[in-house]
């Protein structure tokens, strides 16, 4: 298969580098310290969504800068249609512009509301939802956050037991909702909640998608404190929430075929693909220097060589699996299990990086401090974070499923 640009593309491709060189503002500078990057969107060193409410005023205004660019391209949701923002750019072309921004180390603004609730929207809103808030999650007005998981809910949704009971124009909402992402930096909130009573009915008949505004009275947002020591997790608390029956999306009892349709809206990977491929080369260049010899024995540089070389290979493979899902995107079909083989595998490609790169370094690799640490303790970190991967959008057992019924036609068990 043929996946080098055509003209056009290359030309896109080229006007993005151009724009990337002029309008990302200089100040808007990696912040190592955090440790809030774990979404495949995620730049090192930055993430837009918690940067546009930074204490710094510095940096807050660099990434709504940053922002208010890439919004008057339209290119904050490429491929979403004018008329709400968008850019009205094809798969290919979207994909195009996000394998730039991350080679180029710049941050994608407004994930969780340009990849799942836009397309919502998109899919299942009305026209007055639409014009709500497209607009501001296209302008990085308007940030979002995923209210699905439970405690006792997470990769099965049908057993959600947030409640919600309808008052007149209003639903009263009650539950609760856990290791929501970066919830204490959003505007709004996605929730799944149990509408229907009947003992008939099966389980996941019964659940409604609501929006609410996160300052709604009655919701509390408590941060999780993670292994690291930071937090970009929550437990979110709906107390008597009061919800307008017109933030609902879609029919009532119907939420759990929306909420599938969202989880649907797969990324291609590309994002993971590059932030791993600079890794690597980073710990490869680290390895030629002068410095290394400081901390490695020669004869141990030689001895993780092999895996070096085996992770490269990893990365090429997912490169490709990436250009394979948004092939098919482009060609009209669905990903479908593809995306999952893509997500799970990048998981692997991560958790072996994470791995190989911390070994590299020998007892260097189990200091956590960063300052006279190799590569600022890189990879130690990342050995931390990749913990996290295997349950962000879909566990690794649920992607395994989805790749043995749909993909290799195998019975459910």
């Amino acid at each position: 298969m043929n996946w080098k640009d055509s003209e056009e593309q290359a030309a896109f491709r080229d006007e993005v580098r151009a724009f990337i060189r002029e309008r990302f503002p200089a100040r808007y500078v990696p912040d190592t310290e955090s440790e809030q990057s774990l979404e495949p969107e995620d730049v090192y060193g930055y993430n837009w969504v918690i940067d546009r409410r930074s204490d710094n005023p510095e940096r807050r205004s660099a990434a709504n800068e940053w922002a208010a660019a890439l919004a008057e391209k339209g290119w904050v949701a490429p491929n979403w249609p004018k008329e709400y923002g968008g850019a009205g750019l094809g798969v290919m072309e979207e994909f195009i512009l996000h394998e730039e921004m991350m080679r180029a180390r710049v941050p994608t603004v407004n994930g969780i509301g340009v990849f799942l609730m836009g397309p919502t929207l998109l899919q299942y809103g009305t026209e007055e939802q639409r014009r709500k808030h497209l607009p501001k999650i296209s302008s990085g007005e308007e940030a979002w956050a995923q209210g699905f998981s439970e405690p006792n809910a997470g990769s099965d949704l049908a057993g959600v037991r947030t409640r919600a009971v309808r008052e007149g124009d209003a639903y009263i909402v009650n539950g609760q909702k856990v290791w929501i992402s970066q919830a204490q930096y959003a505007d709004w909130l996605m929730v799944l909640a149990r509408t229907g009573t009947d003992p008939e009915q099966p389980r996941h008949r019964q659940l409604t998608f609501l929006i609410m505004d996160i300052k709604t009275p009655g919701i509390t947002v408590r941060p999780i404190v993670d292994m690291r020591g930071d937090t970009p997790y929550n437990e979110i608390f709906l107390e008597d929430v009061r919800v307008p029956v017109e933030n609902r999306i879609g029919d009532e009892n119907r939420g759990f075929y929306v909420a599938m349709s969202t989880l649907d809206f797969e990324r291609s990977g590309i994002g993971s693909t590059i932030k791993y491929e600079q890794a690597l080369l980073r710990l490869i260049n680290f390895m030629k220097s002068e410095e290394a010899g400081t901390y490695l024995r020669r004869d141990w540089r030689e001895s993780v060589r092999k895996e070096i070389a085996q992770r490269y290979i990893e990365i090429r493979v997912l490169y490709n699996l990436a250009l394979h899902t948004v092939s098919k995107q482009a060609a009209g079909e669905s990903p479908d299990y593809a995306a999952s083989i893509n997500q799970l595998f990048s998981f692997i490609v991560h958790d072996g990086l994470a791995g190989t790169g911390a070994k590299t370094f020998g007892q260097y690799g189990n200091l956590w401090q960063r300052e006279d640490n190799p590569l600022g303790g890189f990879f130690t970190h990342d050995l931390i974070d990749v913990v996290a991967q295997p349950f962000i959008a879909g566990s690794a057992e649920i992607q395994r499923n989805v790749i043995a019924t749909r993909g290799l036609g195998l019975p459910r068990a």
